[in-house]
Protein backbone atom coordinates (compact mmCIF):
# COMPACT_ATOMS: atom_id res chain seq x y z
CA UNK A 1 0.00 0.00 0.00
CA UNK A 2 1.34 3.73 -1.22
CA UNK A 3 0.40 6.57 0.88
CA UNK A 4 -0.53 9.12 -1.47
CA UNK A 5 -1.78 12.81 -0.88
CA UNK A 6 -3.53 15.05 -3.31
CA UNK A 7 -3.08 18.17 -3.30
CA UNK A 8 -6.20 19.69 -5.15
CA UNK A 9 -8.55 17.00 -4.37
CA UNK A 10 -11.31 18.70 -5.65
CA UNK A 11 -11.04 19.37 -9.56
CA UNK A 12 -11.27 17.48 -12.53
CA UNK A 13 -8.50 15.63 -13.73
CA UNK A 14 -7.95 14.73 -10.39
CA UNK A 15 -10.91 13.13 -9.47
CA UNK A 16 -10.18 10.89 -11.97
CA UNK A 17 -7.33 10.05 -10.54
CA UNK A 18 -8.27 9.60 -7.45
CA UNK A 19 -11.07 7.29 -8.51
CA UNK A 20 -8.31 5.55 -10.51
CA UNK A 21 -6.63 4.99 -6.97
CA UNK A 22 -9.03 3.94 -5.38
CA UNK A 23 -10.45 1.05 -7.86
CA UNK A 24 -6.76 -0.64 -7.16
CA UNK A 25 -7.96 -0.51 -3.44
CA UNK A 26 -4.37 -0.67 -2.79
CA UNK A 27 -3.72 2.99 -1.24
CA UNK A 28 -4.41 5.22 1.97
CA UNK A 29 -4.91 8.29 -0.11
CA UNK A 30 -5.29 11.75 1.90
CA UNK A 31 -6.49 14.87 -0.14
CA UNK A 32 -5.07 18.65 1.06
CA UNK A 33 -7.66 21.04 0.30
CA UNK A 34 -7.90 25.10 1.54
CA UNK A 35 -11.76 23.39 1.98
CA UNK A 36 -13.65 21.45 4.02
CA UNK A 37 -14.76 18.45 3.06
CA UNK A 38 -18.01 17.70 0.85
CA UNK A 39 -21.25 16.93 2.40
CA UNK A 40 -21.49 13.95 0.25
CA UNK A 41 -19.91 11.23 1.32
CA UNK A 42 -16.20 10.39 0.35
CA UNK A 43 -14.87 6.64 -0.02
CA UNK A 44 -13.32 5.12 3.40
CA UNK A 45 -10.07 5.17 1.81
CA UNK A 46 -9.89 9.11 1.63
CA UNK A 47 -8.81 10.78 4.58
CA UNK A 48 -9.28 14.93 3.99
CA UNK A 49 -7.21 17.40 5.66
CA UNK A 50 -7.60 20.85 5.69
CA UNK A 51 -4.01 23.25 5.07
CA UNK A 52 -2.72 26.32 4.42
CA UNK A 53 -0.15 26.03 1.66
CA UNK A 54 1.33 29.59 2.73
CA UNK A 55 2.33 27.45 6.11
CA UNK A 56 5.28 25.03 5.90
CA UNK A 57 4.80 24.06 9.21
CA UNK A 58 0.90 22.89 8.30
CA UNK A 59 2.04 21.39 4.92
CA UNK A 60 4.97 19.32 6.85
CA UNK A 61 2.49 18.18 9.44
CA UNK A 62 -0.41 16.79 6.80
CA UNK A 63 2.43 15.45 4.68
CA UNK A 64 3.87 13.43 7.15
CA UNK A 65 4.76 9.53 6.62
CA UNK A 66 3.28 10.47 2.76
CA UNK A 67 5.24 8.38 -0.13
CA UNK A 68 3.55 10.03 -3.39
CA UNK A 69 2.41 13.78 -3.54
CA UNK A 70 0.66 14.73 -6.19
CA UNK A 71 -0.31 18.46 -7.44
CA UNK A 72 -3.07 19.45 -9.09
CA UNK A 73 -3.21 22.93 -8.10
CA UNK A 74 -4.36 25.39 -10.50
CA UNK A 75 -1.56 26.82 -12.34
CA UNK A 76 -3.91 29.78 -13.40
CA UNK A 77 -4.95 30.86 -9.55
CA UNK A 78 -0.89 31.10 -8.13
CA UNK A 79 0.50 33.18 -11.05
CA UNK A 80 3.80 32.90 -8.82
CA UNK A 81 3.62 29.19 -8.13
CA UNK A 82 4.28 29.84 -4.42
CA UNK A 83 1.47 26.92 -3.58
CA UNK A 84 3.63 24.58 -5.12
CA UNK A 85 6.93 25.60 -4.29
CA UNK A 86 5.40 25.40 -0.34
CA UNK A 87 4.59 21.98 -1.60
CA UNK A 88 7.69 20.42 -2.45
CA UNK A 89 9.66 22.46 0.11
CA UNK A 90 7.35 20.83 3.12
CA UNK A 91 8.05 17.10 1.17
CA UNK A 92 11.58 17.46 1.00
CA UNK A 93 11.15 18.41 4.70
CA UNK A 94 8.64 15.92 5.62
CA UNK A 95 10.75 13.13 3.83
CA UNK A 96 8.02 12.47 0.69
CA UNK A 97 9.80 9.91 -1.57
CA UNK A 98 8.08 11.45 -5.13
CA UNK A 99 6.14 14.66 -6.65
CA UNK A 100 4.50 15.08 -9.47
CA UNK A 101 3.63 18.64 -10.21
CA UNK A 102 0.35 20.60 -11.60
CA UNK A 103 1.35 19.51 -15.23
CA UNK A 104 -1.28 17.15 -17.50
CA UNK A 105 -0.60 18.87 -20.73
CA UNK A 106 2.09 19.92 -23.58
CA UNK A 107 5.63 18.98 -23.12
CA UNK A 108 6.52 22.62 -24.30
CA UNK A 109 4.90 26.00 -22.93
CA UNK A 110 5.73 28.32 -25.30
CA UNK A 111 3.03 30.46 -26.87
CA UNK A 112 0.98 29.20 -24.16
CA UNK A 113 1.44 32.34 -21.49
CA UNK A 114 -1.28 30.58 -18.98
CA UNK A 115 1.12 27.70 -18.70
CA UNK A 116 4.05 29.81 -17.74
CA UNK A 117 3.87 28.57 -14.37
CA UNK A 118 4.54 25.25 -15.35
CA UNK A 119 7.88 26.40 -16.47
CA UNK A 120 8.51 28.05 -12.46
CA UNK A 121 7.36 24.97 -11.36
CA UNK A 122 10.30 22.38 -13.57
CA UNK A 123 13.29 25.13 -12.69
CA UNK A 124 12.73 24.82 -8.90
CA UNK A 125 12.43 21.11 -9.25
CA UNK A 126 15.84 21.08 -11.32
CA UNK A 127 17.43 23.95 -8.70
CA UNK A 128 16.18 22.01 -5.45
CA UNK A 129 17.96 19.01 -6.89
CA UNK A 130 21.00 20.43 -8.37
CA UNK A 131 23.16 19.38 -6.04
CA UNK A 132 21.93 15.45 -5.77
CA UNK A 133 18.80 14.10 -5.84
CA UNK A 134 16.15 15.43 -2.86
CA UNK A 135 12.62 14.78 -4.35
CA UNK A 136 12.21 12.37 -6.92
CA UNK A 137 9.66 13.89 -9.23
CA UNK A 138 7.72 13.07 -12.87
CA UNK A 139 6.26 15.40 -15.19
CA UNK A 140 2.64 13.59 -16.10
CA UNK A 141 2.43 14.75 -19.88
CA UNK A 142 -0.24 13.12 -21.65
CA UNK A 143 -0.82 16.34 -24.86
CA UNK A 144 -4.29 16.98 -25.16
CA UNK A 145 -7.11 14.72 -23.90
CA UNK A 146 -8.53 13.04 -26.95
CA UNK A 147 -12.56 13.38 -24.99
CA UNK A 148 -12.32 17.17 -26.13
CA UNK A 149 -13.08 15.72 -29.33
CA UNK A 150 -15.83 14.47 -28.83
CA UNK A 151 -17.67 17.94 -27.66
CA UNK A 152 -19.75 18.61 -26.86
CA UNK A 153 -20.52 15.11 -25.50
CA UNK A 154 -18.91 14.28 -21.70
CA UNK A 155 -17.02 11.35 -21.84
CA UNK A 156 -15.44 10.83 -19.10
CA UNK A 157 -16.91 11.03 -15.56
CA UNK A 158 -15.45 14.30 -13.98
CA UNK A 159 -13.83 16.20 -16.76
CA UNK A 160 -15.96 18.61 -18.60
CA UNK A 161 -16.51 18.63 -22.47
CA UNK A 162 -13.96 21.33 -23.77
CA UNK A 163 -13.80 22.75 -27.20
CA UNK A 164 -10.19 22.45 -29.21
CA UNK A 165 -9.25 23.78 -32.60
CA UNK A 166 -10.86 20.62 -33.91
CA UNK A 167 -14.78 21.00 -33.90
CA UNK A 168 -16.01 17.46 -34.52
CA UNK A 169 -19.82 18.64 -34.19
CA UNK A 170 -19.49 21.10 -37.24
CA UNK A 171 -16.82 19.31 -39.13
CA UNK A 172 -14.60 22.22 -38.97
CA UNK A 173 -11.08 22.58 -37.95
CA UNK A 174 -8.02 25.44 -38.07
CA UNK A 175 -5.07 24.74 -39.18
CA UNK A 176 -1.65 26.84 -39.63
CA UNK A 177 -0.98 27.39 -42.95
CA UNK A 178 2.21 25.39 -43.88
CA UNK A 179 2.23 23.52 -40.62
CA UNK A 180 -0.64 20.46 -41.60
CA UNK A 181 1.70 18.16 -40.55
CA UNK A 182 2.50 19.43 -36.67
CA UNK A 183 2.66 16.90 -34.31
CA UNK A 184 -0.73 16.93 -31.38
CA UNK A 185 -0.14 14.27 -28.84
CA UNK A 186 -3.86 12.42 -28.10
CA UNK A 187 -4.72 10.53 -24.86
CA UNK A 188 -7.90 10.04 -23.13
CA UNK A 189 -8.56 11.07 -19.56
CA UNK A 190 -9.04 7.39 -18.52
CA UNK A 191 -5.40 6.39 -20.12
CA UNK A 192 -4.04 8.96 -18.10
CA UNK A 193 -5.64 7.89 -14.72
CA UNK A 194 -4.68 4.36 -15.21
CA UNK A 195 -1.20 5.25 -16.01
CA UNK A 196 -0.97 7.21 -12.98
CA UNK A 197 -2.20 5.07 -10.91
CA UNK A 198 0.36 2.25 -12.40
CA UNK A 199 3.51 4.64 -11.82
CA UNK A 200 2.09 5.51 -8.25
CA UNK A 201 2.81 1.43 -7.67
CA UNK A 202 5.86 1.09 -9.52
CA UNK A 203 8.47 1.03 -7.58
CA UNK A 204 11.42 1.84 -9.45
CA UNK A 205 12.95 5.22 -10.60
CA UNK A 206 10.17 7.33 -12.20
CA UNK A 207 11.35 8.72 -15.49
CA UNK A 208 11.65 12.71 -15.05
CA UNK A 209 10.19 13.54 -17.88
CA UNK A 210 6.75 11.84 -17.80
CA UNK A 211 5.43 11.54 -21.67
CA UNK A 212 2.44 9.48 -21.89
CA UNK A 213 1.24 9.17 -25.66
CA UNK A 214 -1.66 7.85 -26.19
CA UNK A 215 -1.76 8.75 -29.97
CA UNK A 216 0.59 10.58 -31.83
CA UNK A 217 -0.94 12.30 -35.09
CA UNK A 218 -0.37 15.04 -37.08
CA UNK A 219 -3.16 18.01 -37.59
CA UNK A 220 -3.70 16.19 -41.78
CA UNK A 221 -4.15 13.17 -39.99
CA UNK A 222 -6.57 14.04 -37.38
CA UNK A 223 -8.99 15.51 -40.32
CA UNK A 224 -8.71 11.86 -42.14
CA UNK A 225 -9.90 10.43 -39.12
CA UNK A 226 -12.55 13.30 -39.10
CA UNK A 227 -13.53 12.91 -42.49
CA UNK A 228 -13.83 9.25 -42.45
CA UNK A 229 -15.91 9.21 -39.12
CA UNK A 230 -18.28 12.08 -39.84
CA UNK A 231 -18.93 10.52 -43.18
CA UNK A 232 -17.94 14.48 -45.31
CA UNK A 233 -14.70 16.82 -45.45
CA UNK A 234 -13.67 19.15 -42.66
CA UNK A 235 -13.94 22.80 -43.10
CA UNK A 236 -10.60 23.82 -42.82
CA UNK A 237 -9.32 27.64 -41.78
CA UNK A 238 -6.00 28.37 -42.42
CA UNK A 239 -4.41 30.92 -40.72
CA UNK A 240 -1.25 32.35 -41.14
CA UNK A 241 2.00 32.14 -38.52
CA UNK A 242 2.68 35.95 -38.74
CA UNK A 243 -1.02 36.95 -37.92
CA UNK A 244 -0.48 34.30 -34.90
CA UNK A 245 2.43 36.07 -33.58
CA UNK A 246 0.69 39.07 -34.03
CA UNK A 247 -1.97 37.94 -31.88
CA UNK A 248 -4.43 38.28 -35.15
CA UNK A 249 -6.69 35.23 -35.07
CA UNK A 250 -8.71 35.59 -38.48
CA UNK A 251 -10.94 32.22 -38.38
CA UNK A 252 -14.81 32.21 -39.30
CA UNK A 253 -15.23 30.72 -35.85
CA UNK A 254 -14.27 30.38 -32.31
CA UNK A 255 -13.84 28.74 -29.05
CA UNK A 256 -16.73 29.00 -26.96
CA UNK A 257 -16.90 26.32 -24.13
CA UNK A 258 -14.68 27.31 -21.11
CA UNK A 259 -12.46 25.11 -18.48
CA UNK A 260 -14.51 25.86 -14.65
CA UNK A 261 -11.47 27.79 -13.63
CA UNK A 262 -11.52 30.60 -15.62
CA UNK A 263 -13.89 33.40 -14.77
CA UNK A 264 -16.76 34.49 -17.30
CA UNK A 265 -15.03 38.46 -17.18
CA UNK A 266 -11.57 36.27 -18.40
CA UNK A 267 -13.39 33.67 -20.93
CA UNK A 268 -13.45 35.39 -24.27
CA UNK A 269 -9.80 36.88 -23.95
CA UNK A 270 -8.67 33.47 -22.68
CA UNK A 271 -10.15 31.05 -25.44
CA UNK A 272 -8.64 33.78 -27.94
CA UNK A 273 -5.09 33.21 -26.41
CA UNK A 274 -5.32 29.48 -26.13
CA UNK A 275 -6.44 28.93 -30.06
CA UNK A 276 -3.48 31.08 -30.60
CA UNK A 277 -1.32 29.54 -28.16
CA UNK A 278 -2.20 26.15 -29.70
CA UNK A 279 -1.74 26.63 -32.88
CA UNK A 280 1.81 28.65 -32.67
CA UNK A 281 3.14 25.88 -29.93
CA UNK A 282 1.88 22.81 -31.95
CA UNK A 283 4.12 24.23 -35.09
CA UNK A 284 7.06 24.48 -32.52
CA UNK A 285 6.66 20.83 -31.49
CA UNK A 286 4.88 21.62 -28.27
CA UNK A 287 2.62 18.82 -28.44
CA UNK A 288 4.60 16.27 -29.69
CA UNK A 289 4.95 14.01 -26.82
CA UNK A 290 8.00 11.73 -25.39
CA UNK A 291 7.10 7.95 -24.59
CA UNK A 292 8.70 7.47 -21.70
CA UNK A 293 5.29 5.50 -19.95
CA UNK A 294 4.22 3.61 -22.27
CA UNK A 295 7.75 2.25 -22.33
CA UNK A 296 7.40 1.68 -18.30
CA UNK A 297 4.04 -0.27 -18.85
CA UNK A 298 4.21 -1.60 -22.47
CA UNK A 299 1.70 -4.03 -21.59
CA UNK A 300 -0.96 -1.26 -21.50
CA UNK A 301 -3.47 -0.78 -24.17
CA UNK A 302 -4.08 2.91 -25.12
CA UNK A 303 -6.89 3.87 -26.59
CA UNK A 304 -7.12 4.21 -30.52
CA UNK A 305 -8.32 7.79 -31.76
CA UNK A 306 -10.26 6.43 -34.85
CA UNK A 307 -12.06 3.97 -32.01
CA UNK A 308 -12.33 6.01 -29.59
CA UNK A 309 -14.13 9.09 -31.93
CA UNK A 310 -16.06 6.33 -33.99
CA UNK A 311 -17.80 5.12 -30.79
CA UNK A 312 -18.72 8.81 -30.13
CA UNK A 313 -19.57 9.85 -33.22
CA UNK A 314 -21.91 6.87 -34.43
CA UNK A 315 -25.03 7.67 -35.16
CA UNK A 316 -24.83 11.58 -34.26
CA UNK A 317 -26.00 13.97 -36.67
Amino acid sequence: MVRVAIAGGSGQVSQEIIDALLASRKHHITILSRKEAPTTPIASEIHWKIVDYDNKKSLVEALRETHTLLSFVQVLSDPDQKSQRNLINAAIAAGVKRFAPSEYGSKGTVNMAWWLGKEKVREYLEEVNEKGKVLEYTLFQPGLFLNYLAYPYKTAKHVDPLQSVFDFENKRAIVVEGHEDAIMTLTTVADLAAIVARAVEYEGTWPTTGGIRGNRVTFSQILEIGQKIRGSPFTVDKVKVEDLEAGNLKTSWGLKAVHQAVSQDQASALLRAVSIGILLSSSKGAWDISDDFNQLFPDYEFTSIERFLAKVWEGKP
